[in-house]
């Protein structure tokens, strides 16, 4: 079988208006924005409105990607939307196509919480390495306000809503996805979680099933720090080395936006210089699968990132699940 190549031609990103800055938080919590950016980095999260719906941002973003790759939604043959927090348990992404006016798409979720947009992104370009699909539509988005505990300052300080698109298109040549690395460690898996909470109803004298909802977002904070710092320059560095490349031949460093001491010392061990290191956390919080592609689509849009440039992408969380992918930006010269 013949393998094709893709390349990377669109991003976009969003962010509800709503913003949540420190100082506000400080009246719903015993917390201060010292505290909270020393810890953290982070100075502000965006937050959905009652109204807002997770699928009308995954949409927006998707306009966006397929405006800056010039491509017609009746054009997209698959659309991926990553997310753990979906309007309806059933999936989003179906809903998300039909905003899109993209009937053609097969859509489909993908929950692999802030290691999705990572995960979905791989998972694509499988089809189009194969050539089954020509242009897909990869969409990272959570509404994570949804499921925060509000009055638990060790969580509710973290966590922000947005969402982030990517297009990726199919080429007879030439490969803009270098390598890649994905993982998953269960036995770790209630380190975070965002569990069903059961409650017993009788059907029948004889019968009980179990009914209820989910409870909220539970973190043992310095397991999951202990777990990214090790295992997230793992896999970096084999995504590199299955790239034929090395730490010294990226330019851009785009981690999961989980928080600052995280991003530091992943790149402290990688040993890439700060300036290098991608960062939007201080402005959104961690926005989970959509935090890659936002910080992705803020710096291809200031131009920071350039056409041809080399960026280590890694996402890491619940699961637990990490993986990482090495890539360069843009479109190959014709």
């Amino acid at each position: 079988m013949t393998i094709l190549g893709l390349e990377l031609t669109g991003c976009g990103g969003v962010a509800p208006e709503t913003v949540l800055d420190n100082e506000t938080l400080m009246q719903v919590v015993d917390t201060s924005d010292e505290w909270i950016r020393s810890r953290t980095g982070i100075g502000e999260r965006h937050l959905a409105n009652p109204s807002q719906s997770l699928g009308e941002l995954a949409a927006a973003a998707g306009r966006q990607a397929l405006s800056m790759a010039g491509l017609e939604p009746s054009e997209l043959d698959l659309l991926v939307l990553a997310t753990s927090t979906a309007d309806d348990l059933f999936g989003t992404a179906s809903w998300v196509q039909h905003q899109l006016n993209a009937p053609q798409a097969v859509a489909f979720d993908l929950t692999a919480a802030c290691s999705g947009f990572l995960f979905s992104m791989v998972t694509a370009a499988q089809f189009l390495r194969t050539g089954v699909y020509r242009n897909v539509l990869v969409i990272g988005a959570d509404v994570l306000s949804r499921w925060v505990d509000w009055h638990d300052r060790r969580t509710c300080v973290l966590f922000g809503d947005g969402a982030g698109a990517l297009v990726m298109q199919r080429r007879e040549s030439g490969d803009r996805l270098l390598g890649f690395e994905m993982r998953s460690d269960g036995s770790q898996n209630n380190c975070l979680t965002l569990a069903y909470q059961p409650q017993e109803q009788s059907i029948t004298p004889e019968i009980s099933v179990s009914q209820g909802g989910y409870g909220s977002i539970a973190m043992n904070g310095p397991e999951v720090y202990k777990f990214a710092v090790k295992k997230v320059p793992e896999a970096v560095e084999k995504a590199l080395f299955r790239s034929g490349l090395t730490t010294q031949d990226v330019d851009w460093l785009l981690l999961h936006q989980a928080n600052q001491r995280i991003l530091d010392a992943v790149a402290k061990r990688l040993k890439i210089p700060a300036e290098k290191v991608l960062t939007n956390l201080a402005n959104y919080g961690n926005t989970s699968a959509a935090s890659i592609p936002l910080a992705l689509n803020e710096a291809v849009r200031s131009q920071q990132i350039q056409p041809g440039d080399t960026i280590a992408a890694s996402g890491f969380g619940a699961g637990l699940t990490w993986g990482s992918a090495v890539f360069r930006w843009g479109r190959f010269e014709t």
